[in-house]
């Protein structure tokens, strides 16, 4: 029986939290235990071993709203996070030259903690992806094979 997959979604408009929610469908037919919250803080996932977060960039490179507490939490009270292994996947507009910022916030952050990174972050451009959820379906093998 396979770990249970946390997708944790930071979202302002709701793309990445489709994303997310695409991701949990796509695991669940895959036989994963899977869960999918929005506006999570830390005592909800941290028993949870494996953290998938999917996450938009808000402003000037800023988390969104419904991810900082969870992340703040973590930074204030420099929660260990070994044992913890994670993969991000990022919104943004590559117009701005905040592009995906969250992306490497919450990585930088995770692994200051002592979480383990499985792959390489999925950076989708909302300017030249249409399909948001297939772009991530696409990437989900590499997350797997690191599992």
């Amino acid at each position: 029986m396979s770990e249970k997959i946390s997708i944790i979604t930071g979202s302002t408009l709701g793309a990445a939290e489709y994303v997310g929610d695409h991701l949990g469908d796509v695991l669940q037919e895959k036989g994963f235990d899977v869960t999918v919250q929005n506006a999570v803080i830390l005592d909800e996932v941290i028993d949870d071993k494996i953290w998938l977060i999917v996450t938009s960039t808000h402003g000037a490179g800023d988390l969104p709203d419904n991810l900082k507490p969870l992340m703040n939490q973590i930074a204030e009270e420099k929660t260990d996070l070994s044992g913890r292994r994670f993969a991000v996947v990022g919104l943004g507009n590559s117009d701005y030259d905040t592009f995906c910022f969250a992306v490497d916030k919450v990585e930088n952050l995770l692994l200051a903690q002592g979480a383990i990174r499985l792959c390489d972050s999925l950076r989708i451009d909302v300017l030249t992806e249409e399909n948001h959820e297939q772009a991530a379906e696409n990437w989900l093998p590499n997350f797997l094979a690191a599992l």
